[in-house]
């Protein structure tokens, strides 16, 4: 932890009592360390901040969520900022316990290096991230490029270790834990944050969000279930043939299926798949804000392994995870209220087993 006052040693000593008492949980200090001219100055500068670095993709950002309700509940009067990137910004916000989001463009920058404008956003980007001093900077995105970005906020840094990470990230910081692999991502969050800030974080999940559902005038009211059937990984796709079948099973039982979509390609897909589909829609193009809107107000949701189907899950909406290129052991729908993972990579769920965990989920 940094000095509260640089190199004093009345600095030094306002530093541990601040991090004593909020390793011990003990608010206010007692009466006998309250040597502050200004008591609220004192609590005010109590208060632990931390800075959350989990950049991306829209699943990882989800399972991020736990680390937040960990932190809060571990830690009183905890203030939490979160660097994710500009795409994803509408994400944080949904929990409570996020009180800042502060939106990076590394993939934007990334292509436009060559134009000045963007290094005046990197620029100011980089003055808005070390403005505050953090308690804390935990990384559990484990990438190069969320290292650097944790290595320019201020603060003690944590990261995942040698054997943790996909890259050799150690020298970004200050102290590194290996996090074993064979972990579902959300307990490998869960991991590196309590080791970083010295808690014992519960065995329930809680994911801690919510959001308001309605306010999409294209669709005409209904109960309805989002099918999320596009993927970029091609691998995850689950065949055309059994989302006919399953939006027709869910119009039989008067459910209108909604086919979401991100890319132009995939936007022909939910047409192909709505004109097989009675009584069903394809929306517009949405905002990030506007799906998770949608799924909010979802009767049930059925998708493949990708953000948005994670992101119904956390959302406590009943949903189905459909696996067939991927381990649901490792990235399948975690610790949801409602939530249920069909198939593996050399078993593919068919309409049956889906309707079957609906059924359950919904009863």
């Amino acid at each position: 932890m940094g000095l509260a006052v640089g190199g004093s040693r009345k600095g030094a000593a306002d530093e541990a009592a601040r991090v004593g008492f909020w390793r011990s949980g003990c608010y206010p200090p007692p009466t006998h360390c309250r040597h502050f001219s200004n008591h609220n100055i004192y609590i005010a500068q109590l208060m632990p901040r931390i800075l959350l670095v989990k950049t991306s993709s829209l699943g990882d950002v989800v399972h991020n969520f736990p680390v937040v309700s960990d932190i809060v509940a571990a830690i009183p009067g905890v203030e939490i900022d979160w660097v994710v990137e500009e795409r994803f910004a509408a994400l944080p916000a949904l929990h409570p316990g996020v009180a800042r989001t502060i939106p990076v463009a590394v993939r934007r920058w990334r292509a436009r290096l060559y134009r000045p404008a963007t290094w005046r956003e990197m620029n100011v980007f980089r003055s808005e991230l070390r403005r505050p001093r953090y308690d804390a900077v935990v990384d559990s995105q484990g990438l190069f490029k969320s290292a650097i970005v944790a290595r320019v906020a201020r603060g003690r840094r944590y990261g995942l270790g040698w054997r943790a990470s996909r890259e050799p990230l150690f020298p970004f910081y200050d102290r590194t834990f290996d996090v074993p692999r064979a972990l579902h991502a959300v307990e490998r969050n869960r991991s590196i944050a309590s080791q970083a800030l010295g808690y014992t974080h519960a065995a329930v999940v809680d994911y801690g969000v919510a959001a308001l559902a309605g306010g999409l005038g294209w669709l005409p009211p209904k109960a309805y279930a989002v099918l999320v059937h596009a993927t970029s990984a091609r691998a995850k796709l689950w065949p055309e043939e059994s989302w006919i079948a399953l939006g027709r099973t869910l119009a039989e039982q008067g459910i209108r299926s909604v086919f979401p979509w991100g890319s132009e390609r995939e936007r022909a897909r939910s047409e192909k798949l709505s004109a097989a589909v009675p009584d069903s829609v394809v929306p517009p193009r949405l905002t990030l804000a506007e799906a998770t809107s949608l799924l909010a107000g979802a009767r049930c949701a059925v998708g493949v392994d990708t953000g948005l189907t994670h992101l119904a899950g956390a959302l406590g909406v009943p949903t189905v995870g459909i696996y067939v290129s991927t381990d649901p052991a490792a990235t399948g729908l975690y610790g949801c209220a409602r939530a249920a993972n069909v198939g593996t990579p050399t078993a593919h769920p068919g309409v049956d087993a889906v309707m079957r965990e609906l059924d359950r989920l919904c009863a």
